[in-house]
């Protein structure tokens, strides 16, 4: 899967988790990362949505056959666990997925940060470009 097909992926999931505007959508790697409010709670790779988990959600992910995001460095298997493959059954359920972004936004949440009330927006070219010309 090419980056841009990645990242149309990766709106397609932003626009299904949240009203438009409401999650930023960045290159990450190879893929794209979900971000809101400058935390990124998810990203999509190689076709696959992965959410942040903490270890109630870790443990539910795993009890439906799902596997944290993993890479090859150095020769070896890295596991990342705080991120997990979302299960089809939540994929394939829109309130479900809401309500599972939503905790992974909140795994984010570092004891004592506090939310921002801003919300970043995912502006087109086409925007800023008529934002220039005037």
């Amino acid at each position: 899967m090419g980056s841009e097909a990645t990242r149309n992926l990766a709106l397609e999931f932003a626009s299904q988790i949240a009203p438009p505007g409401a999650i930023d959508v960045r290159r990450f790697f190879g893929g794209s990362a979900l971000v809101r409010n400058g935390a990124q709670f998810g990203f999509v790779m190689k076709g696959i949505l992965y959410l942040r988990v903490d270890a109630a959600m870790r443990a539910e992910f795993e009890a439906e056959g799902s596997e944290p995001f993993s890479y090859r460095a150095a020769g070896r298997e890295v596991r990342v666990r705080r991120y997990y493959a979302v299960p089809a059954l939540v994929i394939d359920d829109p309130s479900l997925l809401r309500r599972c972004s939503e905790r992974a936004f909140e795994a984010t949440l570092l004891p004592g940060r506090k939310r921002s009330n801003t919300i970043l927006a995912v502006i087109s070219r086409k925007r800023l470009e008529m934002a220039d010309d005037r």
